[in-house]
């Protein structure tokens, strides 16, 4: 079994990213910004939610796939998004997938996975149970074991959403993100220069919160309403290491926020979001996001939506 690349964590830079964007640049769509104001206050939306497989994991999962040659089957573990990237990756540069995701990854994301043309496999309750099953399959000669988030080539791609972000709005003084495993958050600190960055977690899903007060990666509890998507039960030890080495810490907001947060962004700009994409917004809400011009990173749209 291989990972995407074998390069320690602590020696990623924004150089990384650069080279990352260059990779992707020809399968990905550079989201847009959205300058609006919300409750007499100022804020940059990054509408990640826009990008092909809808979510921010497509550029991880196709930097880390065109990070050297490319295997005849990749194989993965998601709640869903991650493994949608995946497929949706695998069609773009022609080789097989299979996505192993636990039995209660919603079916919404299950759907569009099998639309991309990747094998779904829904093994055990939990996501550390699917990663299991996964990794074992992936052990196979030609195949290849792609990590969600605790994968430096992955780690790179991510951070490819905050160096837009930074190229289009040079003022933005704070990124806010929402964390599961941590890949993204940590991408984004690669990204930023001397911005600062928020990682915003579920207070029943905050796997980050609970390694910065341990000092390093520990088991956590996931759940929480934006599971499917923030769900990880331990941060990746290649985004931990990255994150502490640029002191990035946790904000905490509750599923009652997320929700409201999520019912907010529909009111007010018309978009429809899964509950984790709404996370950095609701710490901005509840004022946990500082910064004279702050961006929230809109991560991910896949959830079904019913028309009235």
């Amino acid at each position: 079994m291989k990972s995407s690349t074998d390069r320690p964590a602590h020696t990623l830079s924004a150089a990384d990213v650069y080279a990352a964007a260059d990779r992707i640049r020809p399968y990905i769509r550079r989201t847009p910004l959205l300058d609006l104001e919300v409750d007499d206050r100022r804020v940059l939306l990054k509408l990640e939610y826009l990008q092909r497989s809808g979510s921010f994991k497509l550029r991880g999962a196709l930097n880390a796939m065109l990070s050297g040659s490319l295997d005849d089957h990749v194989v993965v573990a998601s709640g869903g998004n991650h493994g949608l990237a995946v497929a949706t990756a695998a069609s773009l540069l022609g080789v097989s997938a299979t996505i192993y995701v636990p039995q209660t990854a919603p079916a919404a994301k299950a759907r569009r996975i099998e639309a991309a043309g990747a094998r779904l496999v829904r093994h055990g309750a939990t996501f550390a149970e699917a990663a299991a099953a996964a990794s074992e399959v992936a052990a196979r000669p030609g195949y290849r074991f792609l990590h969600p988030y605790d994968d430096p080539a992955v780690i790179a791609g991510q951070g490819t959403v905050a160096a837009e972000i930074v190229a289009d709005a040079a003022d933005v003084d704070t990124i806010a993100v929402a964390v599961g495993g941590g890949g993204l958050a940590a991408g984004t600190a690669l990204s930023v220069g001397d911005r600062r960055v928020v990682a915003v977690e579920p207070e029943h899903c905050c796997c980050l919160r609970e390694a910065l007060a341990a000092g390093r990666p520990v088991d956590s509890a996931a759940d929480s309403v934006a599971a499917s998507a923030t769900g990880a039960s331990r941060v990746g030890e290649a985004p931990f290491a990255v994150l502490t080495a640029h002191e990035v810490s946790s904000v905490l907001v509750s599923d009652e926020q997320i929700l409201h947060a999520r019912d907010r962004l529909w009111e007010e700009c018309r978009i429809a979001v899964e509950p984790a994409a709404a996370i950095s917004f609701a710490a901005w809400l509840a004022d946990q996001v500082p910064g004279e011009l702050p961006c929230l990173i809109v991560c991910g749209a896949n959830a079904d939506w019913t028309a009235e």
